[in-house]
Order: C-alpha cells, then structure tokens, then sequence
C-alpha cells in the first residue's frame, strides 16, 4: 500500500519543536514542514554560536528550519536554551507577537547522549555513576521540558485543540518493568512518560491533548555516525541485529503529524505510545515506504525468539 504525506494537513498551524537540532527533533520538523505546518525550530546549536551546546557538532537549527521550509512548510529557527527560563519566556513573548497562539508542541529537549555515554559506561550501580554528570542528565531531560511547558503552553491553551508531544525512549509499559541504562536514564525516560499524563490531566478542561512518545532504534546523525554508515547504505552498516528493524527520523516526525491532523487526537491523551504503534493506526511509513516495528522486535526476541528475523518487523 502507497502513503502519501498530505502537504496541507497542517497548513496554518503553528508548532514549536524545542530540541529540533538533529535527530528526533529534526526528524518531527521537517514532518510537520511536510504537512504545511509553521514550524519554530528551537535549540542551542546554531550557526550564530551564540549558546554552547552539550555536543561539538555541525547539524545547526538553521539547518532545520531550512528543511522544514524546502519540504512545504514554514521553518523558523528559535535559538534558544531551554533550562534558561528567561530564554524560554523571550520564546513565547515573540510566538505571542507573532501569531498569537500555538497549536503543537513537541518537548525533545535532550542533550545528553555524550553523558549517558555508550555500553561500557551502562549498567553500573548509582554509587559508581558520576554524580554532577548524573545530574545534569536529569536536568536536560526534565527539568528543560518542565521550563517549556510552563512558558509555552498558555498560548496553547486560549483555544480547542492544542496537542502537546513528550519525546522520551520506550513507552510507559515497557518501561515499567525493566531497568534503563542506569538511575538516572531510567528516571529521565519514566519521568517524561509520567510528564505527558500529568500535563494530560491538567489539559483535558481545556480540550487539549498530552501524548508521551517514543521512536524506535532511530537512525540519528550520531547514531548513523557510530556505525559508520548514512541513510543510503545503513542496511549493509556492521552494526547489531536490531538495527535491522531502525527507523529515520522522519518516521516518528510523521506520528507527531499524524496525531496533530487527527481531528479525534483527545482519544490518546495521557497516553504513551511508540511511531510504530501509531504507524498502524494512522498508516504512515517511513522514508523507504516500511513500517518498522522495533519495540516489537525487541519484545520478541525477549519473550525467548533470539532468531526472530528483523524483516518480519519492518
């Protein structure tokens, strides 16, 4: 079955991406772009060099915006550091100036994959873990999406309709019953999942939607970097089994998109839910025409299927 992005879902909407840099973040821009969505694109990483970033890296909000605009839509790049209220307050002063109002906001705000380091660093007790970096994920994880909602969400609310995305890994149930990474990965992902059900329940008076969602195994610029590969040729990249079953960014960009041009989107507040599972209810696909599954592959090989085949998810 062919899908096609309908390129004036989301015309005249405007949505605010905190964390829109690279990766998940980039990937919900330039899908929302896709749809006709006016999109500020916020984050530290920008060719001005005007905030230091967690990461030494080249990918720029600039960059962002400019795809969101090269796709359909409106890009607006936003610097902004969003564990700096005052910044985050400027943020919402010039989204008030300029339209007034906002009807999607997506919290993917991280900034801490250089902290939480790669598996030799996994799965050490609290007492072994450094503490100020242990901390400081906690911060970039939580504390920036708490600041953001605060600032942005009373232009979200002056009418029906708003729908606000918490970006974590792994969904509420999945990760309810298994341990991540370490203490303070682990209370980083459950707290976000937590954030789009309190925010649901404080939202719903106003007719306003709170999702908490998770992408898969995502083929980021860092994750693409680690194994040496790029979007054209990842499926020959000597990486793990389950890469496999990754998915673009784009992918779960479309879920946020596909929620937001949902007319019935109430239904999932205070939800948590993965791109594949809204893949099947909406019926997108990803950049290569797939549906990958990579929580449920990872479910299978889990349950005692170490032999499950990774095409039999996509």
């Amino acid at each position: 079955m062919t899908w096609n992005v309908d390129p004036d879902a989301l015309r005249g909407r405007v949505a605010v991406v905190a964390g829109a840099t690279r990766g998940a973040g980039r990937g919900i821009a330039a899908a929302l772009g896709e749809a006709g969505a006016t999109v500020y694109c916020t984050g530290r990483s920008s060719r001005t060099r005007s905030l230091e970033s967690d990461y030494d890296r080249l990918e720029t909000i600039e960059q962002t915006a400019e795809l969101v605009t090269s796709l359909g839509g409106h890009g607006i790049p936003a610097v902004t550091d969003h564990l700096d209220a005052e910044q985050v307050t400027r943020l919402a002063d010039r989204i008030r100036d300029a339209h007034g109002h906002i009807d999607i906001l997506v919290n993917d705000i991280w900034g801490a994959e250089v902290l939480k380091g790669g598996p030799p660093d996994w799965n050490k007790p609290i007492w072994e873990v450094d503490l100020e970096k242990g901390l400081r994920t906690l911060r970039l994880a939580i504390d920036t999406h708490l600041i953001t909602s605060h600032a942005l969400l009373p232009l979200l609310i002056d009418r029906p309709g708003g729908l606000v995305v918490e970006m974590t890994d792994g969904t509420a149930e999945y990760n309810a019953s298994r341990y991540r990474i370490s203490v303070f990965y682990d209370l980083a992902k459950v707290a976000v999942n937590r954030l789009a059900f309190s925010q649901g329940h404080e939202l719903a008076p106003y007719q306003a939607t709170a999702v908490a969602l998770t992408p898969g195994w995502l083929r980021s610029e860092m994750m693409l970097e680690a194994y040496q590969a790029t979007e054209e040729n990842w499926r020959t990249a000597k990486a793990p089994l389950g890469f496999a079953v990754s998915e673009s960014p784009r992918y779960v960009g479309r879920a946020v998109a596909a929620l937001a041009a949902d007319p019935g989107r109430e239904r999932w507040n205070q939800q948590s839910v993965s791109s594949a599972q809204l893949a099947a209810e909406y019926g997108f696909t990803d950049i290569d025409g797939s549906r990958p599954d990579v929580w449920g592959y990872i479910q299978a090989v889990e349950d005692g299927n170490p032999d499950a085949n990774p095409e039999d998810f996509r």
